[in-house]
């Protein structure tokens, strides 16, 4: 009979006590703590553990991240059912949720599970306080690399809470030490504590977990259109070759020493560049299309072959399309591989490998649920439709949201609503891609099966996690011989190997260095060196920006700054630092790509038209190679910004030296000049329309769309402001939330 947890904030007889879960989380209770727990093993119960710990002996409230909306959710019904705490002070936290209600929530929450994306656009625009959460668990936590959201709230949180206390929790955290490395310092972490299947006291809670790899041969039809590209890519590298750009590796080049290359070229582009280089660029983006077609024939199949194929030549027909894929369509080579592909009646053998592995399978057992992986989402729609054809087997696809050519993506709602048919046994195969490989609650699966092996450990070691949770399981790694699947194979056994080696070492170093520094009892802040914020000048300065730009790090370091942050929907600019000088931003590829589109001088007009001091600022590498547009071209448009439109053109490196850039300019306007922030600015050459925009706009959740709806439904400014509430529900995008602010704005009194 198994023993409960018992705590006060624990429901009765809910919990099992598994001792290994109890031992990572008085660890974890000790300092803040990196805690590495395979796949299935409640890596949410040692949270959960470490949570109620903190409640009960530093009160205040705790906050639970996770990087999915779906993930959240999943979160917080475990947590609903174990704690027992009301349900009303379990609060979750997603861009489905207002900025005002979580302003208002926030004070009531005592845990609030969320995405770290809300949590740090909140932190930036002091909708929330850290300063009384006594713990934050980071879910997933070998995300907290680069600038994801992560980074920035565990700085803030140590910062600014009276008694910080974190749990970042994993399965894979990375094979190298210089990635887990980072994600220990970016997350203050200086404990380690892991736990593999290997230890005495998770051996009774593991199931046995069979791995196979199958091989296969890749059919003689499908060799005949490797040729063909191979011809290709023969010709483009020896015209690199004759560039003075060869690759020692030459045809055999992974897609890292292409970007190598790639990088490379881009730094000589700095000066004043060799024409060569340019064509070099333009060769190797036609190489990485053909070497991407070359790894779809020898790891996928015809049909995402076709797919792939489709897609290039619709790029070379676009307007938008790329040099390279123009220069490719016309190669005669290209030209017959699009032939052939049509012609071509041979599937790669991997699927009738999968067909069969998933029919035995379910019908050995029926009730047995099985899961496929595959890199690419033509793939899973292939593998899809093919196990549809079988009777008893019921498959889904299953990829993320994002959408492309011919290829809608899913909603976080869709995904959620799958995963419950799938428990339920209305889907019997999930044919996935990536996106659940991570975290989310999917039953325990009898077949895990690998389309192709992949390079990324963690990405491997997440897959394999999701068979053997409740019982036995299998998983099947399909390769296809003399391919780079054989590469990925020992790449991705290498790492996890090193892995494990790694986190053992890192484990024995930071335990004792706990050890030396004599950390018990109570927690308190660690003693690693914190990054202070900038000092705040005596004079307070303000940046306006459009909400669209909250999601970049610029915001992240005008606040760290000491810059006031106010995010608006603005009518022009991302940016604006006083009533005559706003400013847009762009990424060398998006400028490049909103000249193409041609919106750019309609964005640059609208700002010139508006400002006084209009500033175009250009972040980044990558203005002259990006799409490979003639230089003169690029020359000409910025002539035109300067001479036509009277906007200054600033160039930075990187969205740190842009905030810098922001944060002098808005001194120099606020402190300097005295002058305010207007979010019209102050040109009086507007069109009437444009003026009448302006005033409707101003009223608070109203922006430019929303405006322009309520002028062109009552054909005035002053019919708007007299509308009753009931009128104005009837235009479109102005609910009853929005239409009853309005009128509780334009009716109340003034109380200066």
């Amino acid at each position: 009979m198994s023993n409960f947890i018992k705590h006060s904030l624990v429901k009765p007889d809910t919990i099992e006590q598994r001792l290994y879960q109890l031992d990572l989380a008085g660890k974890a209770l000790s300092a803040p703590t990196l805690v590495v727990l395979p796949t299935g093993l409640g890596k949410t119960i040692v949270a959960l553990l470490v949570i109620v710990s903190r409640l009960e002996k530093a009160g205040g409230k705790v906050l639970i991240l996770s990087p999915t909306k779906p993930l959240v959710e999943q979160h917080a019904s475990f947590l609903k059912t174990a704690l027992n705490i009301p349900e009303e002070e379990i609060l979750t936290f997603t861009g489905a949720v207002s900025p005002e209600n979580r302003a208002k929530l926030w004070e009531k929450g005592r845990v609030i599970i969320s995405t770290p994306q809300v949590i740090e656009n909140d932190i930036l625009t002091k909708r929330i306080s850290l300063e009384d959460i006594s713990h934050i668990t980071f879910d997933e936590a070998h995300r907290a690399v680069g600038n994801y959201a992560y980074t920035y709230i565990a700085e803030r949180y140590f910062q600014d809470a009276k008694n910080p206390h974190c749990l970042a929790i994993t399965a894979s955290p990375g094979s190298s030490d210089e990635k887990i490395s980072e994600v220990c310092n970016n997350l203050f972490i200086s404990s380690v504590a892991i736990k593999t299947e290997s230890d005495s006291d998770v051996a009774p809670y593991i199931h046995k977990k069979e791995i196979e790899w199958k091989h296969v041969i890749l059919p003689d039809e499908m060799k005949e259109l490797k040729k063909l590209l191979d011809k290709v890519l023969d010709d483009r590298f020896k015209k690199l070759g004759e560039l003075g750009y060869s690759l020692s590796s030459g045809k055999s080049a992974s897609k890292r020493d292409l970007l190598g290359l790639q990088k490379k070229l881009q730094g000589e582009l700095r000066g004043m560049a060799d024409p060569a280089v340019f064509s070099a660029l333009s060769i190797l983006a036609e190489i990485m299309k053909v070497n991407h077609a070359v790894e779809i024939i020898e790891t996928q199949g015809i049909e995402s072959l076709s797919k792939y194929a489709d897609r290039l030549e619709n790029e070379a027909v676009s307007k938008s399309g790329s040099k390279a894929a123009k220069r490719l369509s016309e190669d005669i080579y290209m030209r017959q591989f699009y032939h052939r592909i049509k012609e071509c009646s041979t599937e790669h053998p991997k699927l009738n490998v999968v067909r069969d592995l998933v029919s035995k399978e379910l019908t050995d057992k029926p009730e047995s649920r099985v899961i496929v992986f595959t890199n690419y989402r033509d793939t899973s729609e292939m593998v899809t439709n093919s196990l549809s054809e079988i009777e008893g087997i019921r498959p889904i696809k299953f990829v993320g949201q994002s959408s492309k050519f011919r290829d809608k993506g899913l909603t976080q709602k869709q995904q959620v609503e799958i995963i419950e048919k799938f428990k339920a046994g209305d889907y019997n195969v999930l044919v996935a891609t990536s996106v659940a490989e991570e975290g989310l609650d999917i039953p325990a699966t009898d077949l895990v099966l690998f389309y192709e092996p992949v390079p990324s450990e963690i990405r491997s070691i997440q897959r394999k996690g999701r068979t053997g949770r409740k019982h036995e399981g299998r998983v099947v790694v399909l390769v296809t011989k003399g391919t780079r699947d054989e590469a990925y194979y020992w790449s991705c056994t290498h790492k996890e190997r090193r892995m494990q080696s790694n986190m053992q070492q890192w484990q024995e170093t930071m335990t004792s260095d706990n050890d030396n520094h004599d950390i018990t009892g109570e927690f308190g802040v660690s003693q690693k060196q914190q990054t202070g914020l900038s000092d705040f000048t005596d004079d307070e300065v303000t940046v306006v920006l459009d909400q669209r730009e909250i999601r970049s790090t610029v915001a992240r370091n005008l606040e760290k700054m000491g810059i006031n942050i106010v995010v608006k929907t603005l009518e022009v600019g991302d940016y604006i630092v006083s009533d005559r000088t706003a400013i847009e931003r762009k990424s060398a590829e998006d400028f490049v790509s909103s000249l193409l589109d041609r919106d750019l001088f309609r964005q640059i007009s609208d700002l010139s038209g508006a400002y006084d001091k209009p500033i175009m600022i250009i972040e980044g590498e990558g203005l002259f190679t990006s799409r490979m547009l003639n230089p003169n071209v690029i020359h000409g448009t910025l002539a035109a910004l300067v001479l036509d439109f009277g906007v200054s053109v600033l160039y930075t490196r990187d969205p740190e030296d842009t905030a810098s850039l922001i944060s002098i300019l808005a001194k120099r306007e606020q402190v300097d000049e005295k002058r305010e922030i207007s979010v019209h600015g102050k040109k009086s050459s507007m069109l009437l329309s444009q003026q009448q925009e302006y005033i409707v706009s101003s009223i608070s959740d109203i922006g430019p769309n929303a405006a322009r709806n309520l002028l062109e439904h009552f054909d005035s400014v002053e019919n708007v402001m007299k509308a009753e509430q009931d009128e104005l529900t009837k235009v479109k995008n102005i609910g009853p939330k929005t239409a009853s602010k309005m009128r509780e704005i334009l009716t109340g009194k003034y109380k200066g």
